[in-house]
């Protein structure tokens, strides 16, 4: 089972100064074309070697373009240990339609 949170969800929390985790899922090509400001960046095909990099006190929010990526990047993050992971629903393409910031991330 995959928790999930919604892009207005998601912004109300970020505005309300609530310490979450970010965590872009995309490739660098799609990274660099826009991001979620403040978001950290681990390739999924990396996911697995640099998990441990994740907090488990706080919630990690997964992110790619449509939320397909980061469905799955979510049940592996489950099976890992970590119920904290959910994933942007519609990912960075709902995110955008509300009319949300979109940044760039700094490389690493």
């Amino acid at each position: 089972m995959v928790n999930e949170i919604d892009s207005e969800t998601l912004q109300a929390r970020l505005a309300g100064g609530e310490d979450l985790l970010l965590l872009d899922i995309r490739t660098p090509a799609e990274v660099a074309q826009g991001a979620i400001p403040n978001a950290k960046h681990i390739p999924m095909h990396l996911l697995p070697v640099r998990a441990a990099e994740l907090p488990k006190d706080k919630d990690v929010v997964l992110y790619c373009r449509s939320g397909a990526r980061s469905y799955h990047a979510c049940q592996f993050l489950a099976q890992q240990g970590y119920d904290n992971a959910l994933n942007l629903r519609g990912g960075i393409i709902a995110w955008a339609r509300h009319g949300y910031d979109i940044g760039h991330l700094d490389a690493g």
